[in-house]
């Protein structure tokens, strides 16, 4: 199984929180990205291509292999901080 995912990554469960409330209302999940991501994939907009189980860290597989696809979901915290993530497809 293969998937493909963007997320944004912040420090904060807070700084997460208001992001999302952004995005809920209709912002660029691309553009918060670009802007707010400390990952260096925010550069294109948190896009981090395509991956299998196993390649990310255990709390942002569950997301992307059993989560609703085209939903932002997060905060989700691994080592690295907060994340908003949002699966574009699985296949």
């Amino acid at each position: 199984m293969k998937a493909c995912a963007c997320h944004i990554l912040v420090k904060t469960s807070a700084e997460a929180e208001k992001l999302k409330k952004q995005l809920d209302k209709g912002a660029s999940f691309h553009e918060l990205a670009k802007k707010h991501s400390l990952c260096p994939s925010g550069k294109k907009g948190g896009d981090l291509g395509e991956f299998g189980p196993g390649q990310m860290v255990k709390a942002f597989d569950n997301v992307v292999f059993k989560k609703p696809i085209l939903q932002v979901h997060g905060p989700i915290k691994t080592q690295f901080g907060f994340h908003l993530i949002k699966t574009l497809y699985r296949n």
